[in-house]
């Protein structure tokens, strides 16, 4: 007994100390399980091309110049088990821009298609993007690690896989932002400039300045999205494109059973694999209907809204030329290259909807379009759901009723009439008191006053509505 005894007091100061032990940049614990699951390219080289047969390439990161960390986000690095003593190593910014590689890391670039603006663009992938590998942490979660703005892969193209500080500092404080919001997002865990320059055309007028080369680290479950399946897509009849993988049905099925398996773990194995497929498509629209509500409800406009750009489980992907509204505008468009408005803040939850009937063209080998046809109006049912959910929040309603959905509209199209801005209505509406409370009277008309301050002048309103031109054409006639 005694020695039993002896043996466990042995085993709980083991316990203990393998608790307490620290994790660093050289024991994280990387399992690469989409490297094992998927089909990686056999060409090592890194030079611009078509990927057949893969769903990854292996390639390196390109070192940078003096590379020092700007910024991290320690509740995100924390999902790695690393925390603020092992960011305030001088390793740190060698790791995080990748000029030195970590122990256990497989470093590639991910392969995938997508419709842009509304016709399919052929093979396009992670052109500054690099997987550094997935880590495993202590609660026993899977999160992929990922560079952005590392340097040259295969997909490439015309580009140099450099990001610059100014769009890496957005991205960063926006996947942060939006996740303390408590929308789904990938996370932002550091960004690293350097005394790399690139070229960059800011106001595309042909006056070119440097800027210095940076690269975030993106963290999430997977980085896998609707494109990473348009890959086998057949010749487009518009564009006359194709994905590089056209026709390989046994790498579709692994990539599906990978995702569901890895991913989608409720969705339990069984004998009808049509079954399967119907009940993650499923699950895919409904996680992209709840995404896109709450998007709206913050104002928040992605901007490139196209099929690579939507995430495979629902997270907020990508931020490029993204952006808040100010004054309430729902023809709101934040991306200076969507001449055509595709991408309005009120046509977000559509686009999603549309690319998720992409999304279902790119299983059809797989599941019968007039399957997954039938469980698309679950978009729309569940969007309205989750928007008016969270708007009765703002709005402080506890309880529902048949106006509500009246109430909002009429509040909205206020603020659209006399231009205010969008967040700080709801924030006023925080100072009004309770029914009842002495104070009430006088909270009313505070808050009045603070509504009508953040209307537009009929000045502001002009500015703001006046029709526009692209300058290249303010000249002819």
């Amino acid at each position: 007994m005694r020695n039993f005894c002896q043996r466990l007091g042995a085993l709980r100061r083991t316990i203990h100390t393998t608790c307490r032990m620290t994790t660093t940049f050289e024991t994280l614990n990387f399992d690469n399980l989409v490297l094992r699951s998927l089909p990686v390219d056999s060409e090592v080289e890194n030079y611009t091309r078509q990927v057949s047969g893969a769903c990854f390439s292996k390639v390196n990161p390109t070192k940078v110049e003096n590379p020092r960390l700007v910024i991290f986000s320690e509740p995100a690095m924390q999902l790695l088990d690393l925390d603020e003593k092992e960011m305030a190593r001088p390793e740190a910014a060698q790791y995080m821009s990748g000029n030195r590689l970590l122990s256990g890391s497989e470093t590639a670039s991910h392969c995938y298609c997508g419709h842009q603006f509304g016709t399919f663009a052929g093979q396009l992938g992670d052109g500054a993007a690099i997987y550094l590998g997935e880590v495993v942490n202590k609660e026993g979660e899977r999160w992929e690690m990922q560079l952005k703005g590392a340097g040259l892969t295969p997909y490439s193209r015309h580009a140099d896989g450099r990001k610059v500080l100014r769009s890496s500092i957005r991205e960063f404080l926006c996947s942060e932002a939006m996740h303390h919001l408590g929308i789904p997002t990938t996370r932002a865990g550091t960004c690293v400039t350097s005394d790399t320059n690139v070229i960059r055309d800011v106001f595309y007028d042909g006056n070119v300045i440097q800027e210095k080369a940076s690269i975030i680290l993106r963290i999430a479950p997977t980085f896998l999205r609707f494109g990473s399946f348009e890959i086998f897509k057949p010749t487009d009849s518009v564009t006359g494109r194709k994905g590089p993988s056209t026709g390989r049905n046994d790498i579709l099925v692994k990539l599906l059973d990978y995702v569901i398996k890895t991913f989608y773990p409720e969705i339990k194995p069984q004998d009808d694999q049509e079954q399967r497929y119907c009940s993650f498509f499923r699950e895919v629209v409904l996680r992209t209907a709840r995404l896109v509500a709450q998007w709206q409800c913050v104002g928040f406009c992605h901007g490139v809204l196209n099929t690579d750009n939507m995430s495979i489980v629902g997270l907020t992907l990508d931020y490029g030329p993204f952006g808040f509204m100010d004054s309430f505008n729902p023809q709101h468009i934040c991306n200076s290259s969507d001449e055509g408005g595709r991408y309005t803040y009120e046509n977000q939850p559509n686009v999603c909807k549309w690319n998720l009937e992409k999304f279902a063209e790119a299983l059809k080998e797989v599941l019968p379009m007039t399957t997954s046809q039938r469980l698309l109006p679950l978009f729309d049912y569940e969007f309205s759901r989750v928007y008016m959910e969270e708007m009765r929040k703002k709005l402080g309603f506890f309880k529902h009723f048949a106006t509500d959905n009246e109430i909002v509209e009429s509040f909205l199209h206020a603020m659209e009439s006399t231009g205010a801005d969008f967040t700080n209505c709801f924030r006023c509406l925080g100072t009004l008191s309770l029914p009842g409370c002495v104070s009430h009277e006088q909270s009313v008309r505070d808050t009045l006053q603070k509504l009508l301050d953040q209307c537009m002048t009929l000045d502001e309103m002009k500015k703001e509505y006046s029709p526009t031109m692209d300058p290249r054409y303010a000249n002819t006639r």
